[in-house]
Order: C-alpha cells, then structure tokens, then sequence
C-alpha cells in the first residue's frame, strides 16, 4: 500500500482545505524536569508559549507576549503569584489574567493574555491544542504508569528537529533500520531485522506494530546492560497514537520466555516519544526511557540513556537529510515497501484527522 505524503515546504494542504496539524489533541509540552524556577519558552503547533511553575509547584501555560506592549513573558520572572513582565513589570496568574500593574491601582479586565489547558502525569507535561469549537480539554491527558513502576528506572531528553513531524513517526514506525543505521548501539543484522516477522493492526486512531526476532545476536546495547548466555528471542511492538508513540523493545534468552507474554522477563526498553510540531517544517522530541536493570540500577540506567541518546543523534541526523533531499527533488513519486504498513496506516489517519470541519 502506497500513500500519498505531503511535503511541507513543496505541497500545500491549504489547497484541500486540511491543517497540518490534528487539532482536540493533547500534546506533550515538555518534560516536568524541565521546568523549575525560571520561565520555559517553546513554539507548540506555531503558538509561542511560555510555561512556568507558581509557589505551590503547579505548572501553568500562557501565550508568550504580554498584552502591555507584546513583549516575551518568557523573558521576564517567575513569582510566586505568576510571571511578571520584564518591561513595566505587569504580573500574570496561572489563569493569564493580569493582577498587578506597578504603579497603578486600576487592572483593565482586558489585561490578559492567552491561557493553555495543562496536566502534569507521570514526570510529562501535556499541553491541550483544540480548534475553535473545542477549546477545553474533552478528555484527560494520556497517563504512562512505567514512570512510577518500582522495577523500571527511567530518564529522558529533548531533540529538536529541522524536519517535519511526521518524518519522525515514520522513523519510529518502521524499525527495520535499526540493522543499517544503529550498528553500533542497538543493531544488528540487517537481514534479520529486513525479514523479521511483523504483524501490524488498526484501532481506531492507532496504530500497533509488532515484530519478532527469534534467536540472534544481542545488540551492543542490550549486551552491556544485560547478563545474556548466548543467543536471544528480540521483540520490537510499536503503539503509535497522534501525538506520541509508546515503544517496548527487548530480548531474552532464547526459549526463555513466550514473546506474547506482558509479562516476560529478560532485558526491556520501554520508550515514549513525545513528537510535537513546532512548525509544519520544525519538531520537538520529546522522550525518555525506562528499564529494568536487576543490578547496578543507576550505571545500567546512564549507560541505556548514554547509547539512548547516541541511536537518536543517528536518527536526527538521517531525518534532517532526508527532509533536504525531499525538498530538493519536489514532488516526485516514491515507493512503499512490506516495512512501511506501519507508517502508511499511521499517515491515512493523520490525513483523515487534519481535513478540518466545515
């Protein structure tokens, strides 16, 4: 199955009457690391935000320009009412409404900036973006329990990407370059992973990959973090949402354990990739990664997020020019092949979710 992909930058979906992003969506804003006691400012689906903690430790979002002279809040302070204005020092609540005017007793009920829905679950900040008919949240913000689970360890990171954020869902959907790409960390043999066997299913807005890889070689990564005795049965299962992808990779000694199993034991990765639009041509990843270290917990940790974070830089580098090269030669046709149902399923629904309504 071929699909037709949209090329930011050479296609124009304003032509179809589609957004380039899906809308009643919440997105991941940032990691809750990532905010402390100074402002974080990032461009989510082409709004500039600025998003800051008050006293009681409660994140809030609001559009990053005070409605005094449109300077960036971001560049201002955060106090424990708010942030205040770096310009004439206007203080702005969690709500973006403003409650003090130096100098001035009277605050204009105009005096109010933006404000975005948010939830803080499970160390990850989401941010709710809806269109004109939904502006408030209808749902709750994704959960993601492995954060609180006693026999995982986890930490994360952000990546920003010159590249358009459906590149990246196609990366992560299609795990079959893991043999070219990632030799070094997470490999191994290309055939192996070209010829593994791949089921893949459509629920809904989802979309579910799963691959199997019976007796191999462990990879250099799961070899330094875990004891194998030879040989291992890898799983690869990929659950691909709108705004983010839950990925759970591994292996166990072969014939150790059933790959069908939740339950199975041996070495996990269990990653989440957060992949929010800055742009249509720019993206933010978000990510962590959680395992299950039966020893040496914190040293297996850094040494997962370490080569973690080597696999990503590889990918980076590949999406980067993969989107140069897709501007450069245009709109002209390409293929799909057996690794690519993943993505095409994930790339029928996101055309179905951005026709915006009449």
């Amino acid at each position: 199955m071929s699909v037709r992909m949209h090329i930011p930058g050479v296609s124009d979906l304003t032509a179809e009457n589609k957004s380039p992003f899906v809308y009643n969506q919440w997105y991941v804003a940032a990691l809750s690391k990532e905010i402390d006691d100074q402002p974080l400012a990032r461009t989510l689906l082409n709004e500039p935000v600025v998003m800051f903690r008050d006293g009681d430790g409660e994140v809030s979002a609001l559009a990053d320009r005070c409605c005094h002279k449109a300077l960036p809040l971001s560049a201002g302070l955060v106090e424990a009412g708010g942030i205040r204005c770096g310009y004439h020092g206007l203080l702005f609540n969690g709500a973006g409404q403003c409650i003090e005017i130096p100098g001035q007793s009277i605050i204009p009920k105009r005096a109010m900036v933006k404000n975005y829905a948010l939830q803080e679950r499970d160390g990850l900040i989401w941010i709710w973006f809806g269109d004109e008919q939904t502006p408030q949240p209808t749902c709750d913000a994704p959960n993601y329990p492995v954060h609180n689970d006693p026999n995982y360890v986890w930490d994360g990171d952000v990546y920003h990407y010159q590249a358009p954020y459906q590149l990246i869902h196609d990366n992560l959907l299609d795990l079959s370059h893991l043999g070219y790409v990632h030799l070094k960390t997470i490999g191994g043999d290309a055939k192996t992973h070209m010829n593994a066997d791949m089921k893949t299913t459509t629920e809904g807005d989802s979309v579910t990959v799963v691959r199997h890889m019976p007796n191999v070689t462990p990879p250099p990564t799961y070899s330094a973090a875990f004891p194998f005795k030879g040989p291992i049965d890898r799983w690869q299962e990929i659950d691909f949402q709108v705004t983010h992808l839950k990925i759970w990779t591994g292996g166990a000694d072969v014939g150790s354990c059933d790959l069908n199993d939740p339950n199975r034991g041996g070495f996990h990765l269990k990653g989440f990739h957060g992949i929010t639009p800055e742009s249509e041509t720019t993206s933010h990843y978000l990510w962590t990664m959680a395992t299950n270290p039966a020893l040496e917990r914190e040293s297996v940790l850094q040494k997962v997020i370490d080569q973690t974070a080597f696999t990503f830089d590889e990918d980076k580098v590949v999406i980067e020019n993969q989107y140069r090269n897709m501007k450069q030669f245009g709109n002209q046709p390409m293929i799909s092949i057996h690794v690519d149902s993943g993505a095409n399923r994930a790339r029928l629904i996101m055309e179905r979710l951005r026709t915006q309504p009449a």
